[in-house]
């Protein structure tokens, strides 16, 4: 999938979260919302455009970024605890 519109939507999903009074409840709102409703290739696409310093990555609201980081975060413990 073409990494620009995985950006498009993620930000999409960032601005309804952004109306969140609570700022944690929006980071994690966003988060269970991309682990839910997107495919793992979407979610490994995104997360490597993060990692490998794509441009179009670039483009991801602060919200957006910390969410997915925070999956990364999640991945990255789930993997060491198996």
């Amino acid at each position: 999938m073409d990494i620009e519109k995985l950006v498009r939507m993620a930000n999409q999903i960032g601005t309804f979260f952004q109306a969140m009074p609570d700022h944690a409840e929006a980071v994690d709102g966003i988060a269970t919302h991309i682990k839910k409703f997107w495919d793992p290739r979407m979610r490994r696409e995104l997360l490597g455009a993060i990692d490998g310093g794509d441009a179009a990555a670039a483009g991801l609201l602060p919200l957006v970024r910390e969410a997915l980081q925070s999956m990364s975060n999640d991945q990255a413990q789930q993997t060491r605890s198996v």
